[in-house]
Order: structure tokens, then C-alpha cells, then sequence
């Protein structure tokens, strides 16, 4: 068995959809036996994974399957291996470093609590 990454896409409309487009990109572990068998398996669980619910407001929010976009094999698993990479253009750099470090101070916050609950 080989390990694979596999993004798996998510249209998501809310009420009638009349709003800027949103999608989520998921990257997802899949273990199977050669690349196309792992594609067939991210699908199945893309569409098994399709949501519908109401929101707080009472409307409707579909979690629609778009599709696998990519797959790539994940030769070893071990600590520090690199899963996935994307390289990012952005006309206002310094905001981009503001956000990022924005997010990981809150990734700090968040896990820090979390460690302190266990305690």
C-alpha cells in the first residue's frame, strides 16, 4: 500500500447563491494500492462527504463535490516531510507577512490553551 495526498474540492453556496463563489480545497491522506486507486477512493470520499444544513440564518448551505484536482504520491511519512507547497503572488507583500503572522500567533493562542486544559 502507498500513501497519497489528494485535494478534494468543495463548492459551497449558501442560500440562492447569489454571493462571491467560495470553495474549499481540502488536501486528504489517502492510503491505496497504486495512483488510481487512490484517485477513485479521494472521489467516493468527496461525494460521501457532500453536505446540506441550515445556517443560523435558516438558509440553505450545499457542500457540493467539484472533484479531485490533484494527487500526488507521498513517498515516506515521517516528521518534517513536505505534503504540499504553493507558491503565492501577492501585490501587497507586507500585508500578506501581517496576515501570516496574524494566523500563527492564533494558531499559537488556540494550542497553548488546548495544552493547558490538559494539565
Amino acid at each position: 500500500m502507498n500513501w497519497y495526498m489528494a485535494k478534494i474540492v468543495y463548492r459551497i453556496i449558501c442560500g440562492d447563491g447569489k454571493h462571491t463563489p467560495q470553495f474549499d480545497e481540502q488536501l486528504r491522506l489517502i492510503e491505496a494500492e497504486d495512483s488510481l486507486h487512490a484517485l477513485h477512493k479521494a472521489q467516493s470520499l468527496g461525494q460521501n462527504e457532500q453536505d446540506n444544513f441550515l445556517n443560523q440564518e435558516k438558509a440553505l448551505v450545499q457542500w457540493k463535490f467539484i472533484n479531485v484536482s490533484e494527487l500526488y504520491q507521498v513517498d515516506r511519512l515521517n516528521d518534517g516531510a513536505e505534503l504540499y507547497s504553493r507558491i503565492v503572488e501577492d501585490c501587497d507583500a507586507d500585508n500578506y507577512v501581517h496576515i501570516t503572522n496574524l494566523k500563527a500567533a492564533h494558531l499559537v493562542d488556540r494550542h497553548a490553551g488546548e495544552f493547558v486544559n490538559t494539565i
